[in-house]
C-alpha cells in the first residue's frame, strides 16, 4: 500500500437533519462519523470537495485511511458512503477505527489483467463475461491488498474462474470462502459470442446434410 490517504476532520456538536444541511451549504462540509476500536462514536465534519475528490482514486475505498481530529490521528476505513439522490453531492460517511491487532473486512477491486492478449480472446474469439468486480477480504489492515489480479491469460474457453481460484496475498482470505463451498461463486468466465456459436451450430449441420447426400 504505497499510497496514503489522509482526511481533515473538525469536531462536530450540531447534530441533526438542519444542521447537516447548514454545514453543507454554509461551509461546505458534511457531517461524518468515526466509531469502533472500543470507543465512543466522534461526529465529525469534512471537507465536502477533499472527500470527492480522493473518491475518484479507487485505492481510497480499500486503503488504511489515516484522520487527523485536533491534531491526533487515527487509522480507518471507510464503511459506508451516502450520495444525495439525484445531485452530484456527497451527504455523509462512516468510517470505521482499526487497529493492527484485529482483522477487517473490506471489499477490494478485482483487476482483470491480460485479457486483451488472453489466447481464447484474441486467438478464439471469447468474450469475457464478468460476473463480480469486486470482493470481500479478511487480513490484517497491514496486510489489506488495493486490489487482487486476475490474470486472464490461461483462461480457457468455456472456463469459469471461482474465488478459489484468485490468488491472494500472504494472509488475506475471502470471506465467502469461509461460509463453505456453496459460496465458491464464479468470478469471470470466457465464451464465444452467442451469435458464433450459433453460426457454428449452423456449419455443423450444414457438414451434416452434406454427408447425408453423399
Amino acid at each position: 500500500m504505497s499510497q496514503e490517504f489522509v482526511i481533515e476532520a473538525f469536531p462536530r456538536d450540531d447534530q441533526g437533519r438542519g444542521a447537516s444541511r447548514r454545514l453543507r451549504r454554509e461551509e461546505r462540509k458534511i457531517p461524518a462519523i468515526i466509531y469502533g476500536g472500543g470507543k465512543d462514536a466522534t461526529p465529525v465534519a469534512i471537507w465536502h470537495n477533499e472527500l470527492k475528490k480522493a473518491l475518484e482514486n479507487e485505492a481510497f475505498f480499500s486503503h488504511v485511511l489515516t484522520v487527523e481530529l485536533n491534531g491526533k490521528k487515527e487509522s480507518v476505513i471507510l464503511k459506508d458512503l451516502q450520495r444525495h439522490p439525484y445531485k452530484p453531492i456527497l451527504t455523509h460517511a462512516d468510517f470505521l477505527r482499526v487497529d493492527k491487532d484485529h482483522e477487517i473486512h473490506v471489499n477490494v477491486p478485482l483487476h482483470f489483467i491480460n485479457e486483451d492478449s488472453a489466447p481464447a480472446i484474441k486467438l478464439h474469439g471469447g468474450v469475457a463475461n464478468h460476473q463480480i468486480n469486486e470482493v470481500e477480504v479478511i487480513c490484517l489492515p497491514q496486510n489489506l491488498p488495493e486490489f487482487i489480479e486476475v490474470d486472464m491469460t490461461t483462461v480457457e474457453m468455456d472456463q469459469v474462474v471461482h474465488l478459489s481460484d484468485l490468488k491472494l496475498p500472504k494472509d488475506v482470505k475471502i470471506a465467502a470462502l469461509l461460509q463453505g463451498e456453496d459460496h465458491d461463486l464464479p468470478v469471470v468466465a470466457i465464451h464465444k459470442p452467442r451469435g458464433a456459436k450459433a453460426d457454428d451450430a449452423e456449419e455443423g449441420e450444414e457438414g451434416e446434410e452434406g454427408e447425408d447426400k453423399e
